[in-house]
């Protein structure tokens, strides 16, 4: 019989191995991050090919893991991850051929024009102010998780909050009249 990572046995119907119970919760933090990296890079192609880099990752440097928070180090690598595409992308600028060329995929929502109203509201929003936002809004963390995550003073993730908020807000009323009243 194999021997679990707390000493149990395996195979004894109880636990299952470390090893397994790590994949398993990283896989449940899939949806979360799925979400997150979408909000860091604004287009779902981009988010995926960055979901899947932090989870490799994740799973990668396994052994890093303190056994703490695993929400919280997934999310770390996330941030960091994004940033470092940030920076990339901002030195290496890139043409979107699909775009260009009126090839982008058909969006089927059930409200189409409010989700791209929200989309550009979002879209801008600075990188740093669209994290605060998603990673406490979206994602529930507290104010004190955010500024460990993005290694930032908590002071600057409530304002970054606050100003994310009120932009948002901002840009969404800003298109919110639609006349629905026939001309007279």
């Amino acid at each position: 019989m194999s021997q679990s990572r707390n000493g149990g046995n395996a195979d004894a119907g109880g636990d299952p191995p470390a090893s397994d119970r790590f994949e398993e919760d990283v896989l449940a933090l899939v949806p979360a991050l799925r979400r997150y990296a979408r909000s860091l890079v604004r287009s779902d192609p981009d988010g995926e090919d960055l979901l899947q880099d932090c989870v490799e990752k994740v799973l990668a440097r396994r052994a890093q893991w303190r056994g703490v928070n695993l929400r919280a180090w997934a999310f770390t690598i996330m941030t960091n991850l994004g940033r470092n595409r940030h920076r990339y992308l901002a030195m290496h600028p890139q043409v979107a051929l699909d775009e260009d060329l009126g090839l982008e995929a058909e969006n089927r929502e059930s409200d189409p024009l409010e989700r791209s109203r929200l989309e550009r509201a979002l879209n801008g929003l600075s990188s740093e102010n669209r994290s605060v936002l998603m990673l406490v809004v979206i994602e529930g963390y507290r104010y004190q998780d955010v500024a460990e995550m993005m290694a930032i003073p908590i002071g600057t993730v409530m304002s970054r909050l606050s100003r994310a908020r009120r932009q948002l807000a901002e840009a969404m009323k800003d298109d919110n009249v639609i006349s629905m009243r026939r001309p007279k």
